[in-house]
């Protein structure tokens, strides 16, 4: 399954946040680390926003930080709100042309197996998990000094 930007700008939001959750980052200097548009991070972050993992401040001294403990966001939760619907082959769709073999087809419930087991997978490990080498992280997104930091 290939994931779309949206869903991977999703998670280097959360990855950066994580980072250092003690302080407040802005979209500019995340936009920096991962050399994305502000445009398309903005919608990210609105969308995180909305599903309660991040908290945003407006104004002076604003910015975000995560909404929840990073051992309280798991990846498949993440990637499934981010993600259109399931579909990984047409005949998953209402909409569309029928198949001609949809009387005899098994490659759907193949499919449907797949997304299951990668989705399985993605629920057993949190932000947390992903984000233990937090010095690691801090180096090579160029955050400021962070305190306290820990691998």
């Amino acid at each position: 399954m290939k994931l779309t930007t949206f869903t991977d700008y999703s998670l280097r939001v959360l990855m950066y946040l994580a980072t250092d959750p003690d302080r407040r980052a802005t979209v500019a200097e995340i936009c920096a680390a991962f050399d994305v548009k502000a445009n398309h991070l903005t919608k990210v972050v609105h969308h995180l926003g909305r599903h309660g993992w991040v908290s945003t401040v407006r104004g002076k001294g604003g910015g975000l930080t995560l909404a929840r403990l990073p051992e309280a966001i798991r990846l498949g939760d993440v990637v499934r709100e981010t993600e259109a619907p399931d579909l990984p082959a047409e005949c998953f769709s209402s909409r569309g042309r029928p198949c001609a073999i949809v009387g005899q087809c098994r490659l759907k419930g193949v499919l449907a197996q797949a997304l299951e087991a990668f989705y399985e997978v993605l629920d057993r490990y949190t932000l947390a998990d992903i984000t233990a080498n937090r010095e690691g992280l801090a180096q090579l997104l160029r955050l400021p000094a962070a305190t306290g930091l820990a691998a």
